[in-house]
């Protein structure tokens, strides 16, 4: 006897207002934790004023709410490190310093980062289709590559222009302007970051996170050239070149951690805890004898989960199917941002039965 039970689920820390799908058109309800007063009573105020329903066509959807939540993030900190780099630039042309120069380069390139990430926002909201079951979540990971690239031709540049002024040294200029538009890209960098991580941790986005710490290692750089100001003012003509191998070498660490990042994304990695807490939560559900095969994938900031369960041979489809269900039901609340998953529920083999799955051994490869 086997049982696929499919579930689409926009499971947003629990928020009410979910839609449960199923291949027979089945829907349950879930049971949460009772509500802080404040909290119960702007529910109620939330139905009063707003219609609601757990129809897919009625309910909020969160994941449209975080990607659009996302996309004013990025366009928040585009305008903020733009605005950043251009008062540097400003003060490189006047100070020819290559350190404050690799810095707003930087700042410039992390403030672009954030068009191919709304592009991928964007495309994450598109229903899925017959060509892409999936949807477009996995567009993000695409813009990861593109921010990946640009970390490395602006460590690229910087690097270049720092060994011409080692070669070829000169004094710096408007010191003061210097220190003061570094001082100005650790303030742009440091609330930027702060800003997206904030926004990506609750709306589930790695990528957002890693772009806030991105931007803090911005910051750094930037605390960097104020240095290299200080040592130009005390006549050491290498300290600017110098400072700038300084933030070559930071924005070199930066892309190693980035490009780590989006490669385990790409290959579709998890973090261990999230299996074995998915795995822990299915076998405490009654009717479970076993997990069997137990499958995570992140598709842009929301996961996908895929399993397989033993349960007793002799219970009926019905009952199987109420078992997977609450295997489900537990997998939506033990795991964050979890949205989907397939459960397969699989007889305990009775003695001397032949393993059904046999049959497909043939298809299996190493």
């Amino acid at each position: 006897m086997t049982d696929r039970h499919t579930h689409r689920h926009d499971h947003d820390d629990h928020r009410h207002g979910h839609a449960h799908h199923h291949g027979h058109a089945h829907h349950h309800g879930h049971a949460h934790p009772r509500p802080h007063p404040a909290a119960g009573l702007r529910h109620r105020l939330a139905h009063l004023f707003a219609p609601h329903s757990h129809e897919s066509a009625d309910k909020l959807d969160t994941a449209l709410e975080s990607s659009a939540r996302g996309m004013r993030a990025l366009w928040v900190s585009l305008a903020v490190l733009g605005a950043t780099a251009a008062a540097q630039g400003v003060v490189v042309a006047l100070s020819g310093s290559v350190a404050l120069l690799g810095d707003s380069v930087h700042n410039a390139a992390d403030a672009l980062t954030a068009v191919p990430l709304g592009i991928a926002f964007v495309l994450g909201r598109r229903a899925a289709t017959r060509r892409f079951t999936y949807g477009y979540g996995r567009a993000e990971d695409l813009a990861g590559l593109v921010i990946v690239l640009t970390i490395a031709v602006s460590a690229a540049f910087a690097a270049w222009t720092a060994a011409v002024r080692l070669l070829d040294p000169r004094p710096v200029e408007h010191v003061p302007a210097v220190a003061v538009a570094a001082l100005v890209g650790f303030a742009g960098n440091e609330w930027v970051a702060r800003y997206r991580m904030r926004v990506g941790r609750e709306i589930g986005s790695a990528a957002l996170v890693a772009d806030g710490l991105h931007a803090r290692t911005d910051g750094f750089a930037s605390l960097a050239v104020l240095l290299g100001a200080g040592g130009a003012a005390l006549g050491w003509r290498l300290a600017d070149p110098v400072v700038g191998l300084l933030i070559t070498a930071a924005i070199a660490l930066v892309l190693r951690d980035a490009a780590r990042e989006v490669f385990r994304r790409m290959m579709d990695a998890v973090d261990p805890e999230l299996v074995d807490r998915a795995e822990r939560a299915v076998r405490g559900v009654p009717g479970v004898r076993e997990v069997g095969e137990l499958r995570l994938r992140w598709i842009g900031h929301r996961l996908r989960a895929e399993l397989a369960v033993v349960v007793d041979g002799d219970v009926t489809v019905r009952e199987a199917h109420a078992v997977a269900v609450d295997a489900e039901h537990a997998l939506l609340h033990a795991v964050p941002r979890l949205t989907a998953a397939l459960v397969h529920a699989d007889p305990a083999p009775a003695p001397g039965e032949t393993d059904p799955h046999l049959a497909l051994a043939h298809h299996l490869t190493a």
